[in-house]
């Protein structure tokens, strides 16, 4: 039909704790639903193994994120553990007007950035199945020092707390359900009658012939 490629991409933000798994999940996500991207940040740090510029993120100098940070190049940006992430708002904006979906995922200060400049989005917020479980998953999964460790967990119990912020709330308890539950959340999103008019009035209208 005509009208099935005629609105808007739904901006949806995926929060969560440090060590909760969320790009995990959403890198699953999108390889699942048709026309969703994963939005690629712009960050200070330096590439981790196995990270690639472009793919993982782009990677780019301090000096070169404050001159975007100077030229409003950013929807949001955050400091996250001493380094710099950013969403470009251009990027953003280009991957919506065509009619794709577009993840972000930030943190609850950068999701509080979006919010701010107006942009409608659809926010989850992920949580662990506990406390002592991310713990575990922080020490497993991470080479930082105890006090490091300590600083996410610190974080984190301030984090969760911005949870009623958020239109909806993923268990990461299994990655398979999580990303199962996200997917759910995509799809009842995009069958919001706002989003489905267009086409529903085409075939409305068939009804009237």
């Amino acid at each position: 039909m005509s009208s099935e490629r005629s609105w808007r991409g739904r901006l949806f933000i995926v929060s969560a704790p440090s060590g909760t798994g969320k790009t995990t999940l959403v890198e699953r996500l999108v390889h699942v639903v048709p026309d969703l991207e994963l939005s690629r940040s712009f960050t200070s740090r330096k590439p981790r193994p196995g990270e690639a510029d472009g793919v993982d993120y782009n990677f780019i100098s301090r000096e070169q994120f404050d001159a975007m940070v100077a030229a409003d190049d950013f929807l949001e940006f955050a400091d996250v553990f001493g380094n710099y992430y950013g969403t470009s708002a251009s990027e953003t904006e280009r991957v919506l007007a065509s009619g794709r979906d577009l993840v972000l995922v930030i943190d609850v200060q950068g999701a509080r950035q979006v919010r701010l400049r107006g942009f409608d989005s659809v926010g989850v917020f992920v949580l662990p199945p506990s406390y002592a479980v991310l713990e575990e998953r922080l020490r497993k999964r991470s080479k930082d020092s105890e006090t490091a460790i300590q600083h996410r967990l610190a974080v984190a119990r301030s984090e969760v707390g911005a949870v009623a912020e958020y239109d909806y709330v993923v268990i990461n308890d299994q990655v398979d359900q999580a990303v199962g539950r996200l997917c759910c959340i995509v799809q009842a999103e995009r069958a919001r009658r706002p989003r489905m008019g267009p086409v529903a009035s085409e075939i409305i209208d068939t009804f009237r012939e």
